[in-house]
């Protein structure tokens, strides 16, 4: 039989639905760890991005940092957090995190920037603060391009969180892991198709944040209060 066919009898095989190794809790698990990575990315990365968005200042320091993280290999990385913390979630969602501050950083800084500044200053002319600028005016009109930093730092985590299974933690990686112990090819390609389906399922999510986010412009008043 040939290995498409083979994925797709062990796709549909009742036994790898339920059980501690089933495919219901290797999503969940892989899902939670790439939602806990792109929230604590993003409490880091987005404050900054508004910050230099807003200020317009650092933003060379910004793109040099965005860079840097860029090249780093995130399997380098996860073995280097792995010898200072030990084995465990913290290693992987450190490595993690430092692939998605890139694109939460860019979506922020460079959403503010795409503001018009006639927009912002008439704001400023009719009496708001700084804070008031920023959360009533630039952070509504940059939203489509911070939902668009989220959606891409979150795929992005999404097919490298397979990394998770390297120090032992559960996900989708366990079927590639497992898989390439023990020469079980189907189970190894099965992985790679939960992977790229749940890629594809919260792409589709943020693809309609993103279409919301857009047409909530249109609506957005300059006033003070």
């Amino acid at each position: 039989m040939s290995v498409a066919s083979d994925t797709i009898d062990w796709l549909t095989d009742h036994a790898h639905w339920v059980g501690d190794d089933s495919i219901p809790l290797r999503v969940t698990q892989h899902v939670e760890y790439s939602l806990l990575t792109v929230a604590v990315a993003s409490a880091v990365a987005l404050p900054i991005g508004l910050a230099i968005g807003h200020t317009g200042r650092l933003r060379g320091v910004a793109v040099a940092v965005t860079g840097a993280l860029r090249a780093l290999p995130t399997l380098g990385v996860l073995t280097y957090f792995v010898l200072l913390s030990g084995i465990g979630l913290k290693a992987p969602i450190l490595a993690l995190t430092l692939l998605a501050i890139p694109p939460l950083l860019a979506g922020a800084y460079s959403g503010l920037e795409s503001v018009d500044r006639a927009t912002i200053d008439a704001a400023r002319a009719i009496g708001m603060t700084e804070w008031q600028v920023l959360r009533k005016v630039e952070v509504p009109l940059a939203l489509p391009l911070i939902v668009g930093g989220i959606r891409s730092a979150t795929l992005q985590v999404v097919a490298t969180a397979t990394i998770a299974a390297y120090v032992g933690l559960g996900g989708l990686g366990r079927y590639l892991i497992d898989g390439l112990q023990l020469g079980d090819y189907p189970r190894m390609v099965a992985g790679s198709v939960l992977v790229i389906a749940v890629a594809l399922i919260l792409d589709g999510v943020f693809v309609l944040l993103q279409r919301l986010a857009i047409g909530s412009r249109a609506a957005l008043p300059v006033r003070s209060s």
